[in-house]
């Protein structure tokens, strides 16, 4: 820390004294006189450790075999010259020259004895060292398991404030990885197209839609994306699964959903998934590809945590934001008691989750991808809107309930709430989100990526029918055009592998 110049009133003595290899800008960081980033407090924190357990090992250094050697002899000095000391007094002022002799004989005496006397002395001092030894070990291992529990402190310390920085975007890092085409311009055309009435999806396939994470619970969840498709004339569905299952379950039920309408209408399927429900859907595609591959034509994931979701990272994982304000116990009642799922649904959205499937399941190569990934907006006017509202149902307990399956009409502004994680987000991992997934993370490797302009949050695929501006594409166009450009991707992609079989 580096003195400034005192104040009227102020003591110009240092708090610290400076050493010539310590300046302000070396070991110690001004953590007072500012606040950084918190995905550069890390670096602070292992700054101020280091200095710290420096100035613990100053005090548990063995002391060297010469500093004993000169205590001892020391020691043996101090006897001898207590010995002639004592010698010299009984005799008078004035000795004569006989008393002189005796008394020199009697000290040659006593030097003569001296060795015994010194082994004890020696013992002594060597028994005495031997204690010191021993404290000194005990001190040093106190200190040892003071600074060993400093440390773990500070490496708790550095796990929270790091959070999941380490982990954005993990997936288009890793080698061996396919490249991403970028299909925003002509997902703009076909959007453009659509809204003056020109649609292109043919009618020679089926549209399965896969909802998200509580899915069962919003009952306007891809109802207008199937209303829409059904007045075009095309056969779409929507997987009832158990939206709070986890991943490998989801992925079981989407599989038999797929050969059941592949068998009713000898069409092909091709899916889109939003939020989670494009991790199941693609973990059914990675996991039971050998069935699947002649009754798949493609796979949307718009908003889906496909590499994992720092939030579901930061509320389970330990040491991070769950320990400290109760939200993984929140989770917990809310996910397993209230609407009776399992906590493994979220478990399986974290980066060590997802990462540890994605090196066992790859999605297939030959399978056209499209990922789509938005930004909500984070102004004040949208932190402080309420027009964008959701609306839930909830299971009653029993106690409030009288035994009947009743549900309870939960309304929360929605949008208010993107927005603020989305802010969150942004000033603590520098990172661009829909409120929940951060972009990097939403990306698939290999696949085509539709980044649009408009700022759209998470939860806008879901509600958009709601309060929407009506000069703008609402949800089922956006999902049209989205399967319309995996369409023209498929074609382009079984054109490629024809040419290349010739």
């Amino acid at each position: 820390m580096e003195a400034g110049k005192p104040k009227n009133g102020e003591s110009s003595t240092p708090l610290m004294a400076q050493n010539d290899g310590l300046s302000s800008d070396g070991l110690i960081p001004q953590l007072l006189t500012n606040v950084p980033a918190l995905n550069e407090a890390a670096s602070y924190f292992a700054q101020t450790t280091s200095y710290i357990t420096s100035c613990f090992s100053d005090y548990s250094v063995e002391p060297d075999s010469r500093e004993s050697r000169d205590y001892i002899m020391n020691g043996q000095e101090l006897v001898t010259f207590s010995t002639v000391r004592t010698g010299g007094s009984e005799a008078s002022d004035h000795p004569s020259s006989s008393e002189c002799c005796s008394t020199f004989s009697e000290q040659s005496s006593t030097a003569t004895v001296s060795p015994s006397i010194d082994d004890g002395i020696s013992r002594n001092v060597s028994e005495n060292s031997s204690q010191n030894a021993s404290a000194r070990e005990a001190s040093n291992a106190t200190n040892q398991n003071g600074i060993s529990i400093f440390q773990g402190l500070i490496d708790r310390a550095k796990r929270t404030v790091r959070g999941s920085a380490d982990d954005i975007g993990w997936l288009q890092r890793a080698s061996g990885m396919p490249p991403v085409e970028d299909g925003t311009e002509r997902f703009i055309e076909i959007l453009d197209d659509i809204r003056h009435g020109l649609h292109k999806l043919p009618n020679s396939m089926v549209y399965l839609l896969v909802p998200g994470l509580f899915s069962n619970h919003g009952p306007l969840y891809f109802v207008n994306t199937k209303m829409s498709f059904s007045k075009m004339g095309l056969a779409c569905h929507i997987a009832k699964i158990h939206s709070e299952a986890s991943v490998e379950k989801n992925s079981r039920e989407i599989k038999e959903y797929i050969e059941e309408i592949y068998w009713g209408s000898k069409k092909r399927v091709l899916l889109l998934g939003h939020s989670k429900g494009g991790v199941d859907a693609a973990a059914a595609l990675s996991m039971y590809w050998p069935d699947l591959k002649d009754k798949v034509a493609g796979l949307v994931l718009a908003q889906s945590p496909y590499g994992g979701s720092s939030i579901a990272s930061d509320i389970l994982r330990e040491g991070q934001l769950g320990d400290y304000v109760y939200v993984r116990k929140l989770m917990e009642i809310l996910i397993c008691k209230v609407i009776k799922g399992d906590m493994q649904a979220l478990e399986d959205l974290t980066y060590e989750k997802r990462k540890e499937f994605l090196k066992k399941h790859h999605l297939p190569r030959e399978l056209p991808v499209v990922s789509f990934h938005t930004e909500a907006g984070i102004t004040p006017a949208v932190l402080a809107t309420l027009s964008h509202v959701a609306h839930a149902e909830l299971p009653l307990v029993p106690p409030l309930s009288a035994g009947e399956p009743t549900k309870l009409a939960v309304v929360m502004p929605l949008g208010a709430a993107m927005a603020a994680c989305a802010q969150l987000l942004q000033i603590r991992y520098g990172e661009k989100s829909d409120g929940l997934v951060t972009c990097r993370d939403a990306v698939v490797p290999g696949s085509i990526v539709v980044q649009p302009k408009r700022k759209l949050d998470h939860a806008w695929m879901v509600y958009s029918s709601l309060n929407d501006d009506p000069s703008e594409a609402d949800a089922s166009q956006v999902c049209e055009a989205l399967l319309t450009l995996l369409v023209e991707a498929g074609q382009r992609k079984r054109h490629e592998l024809a040419n290349k079989d010739e």
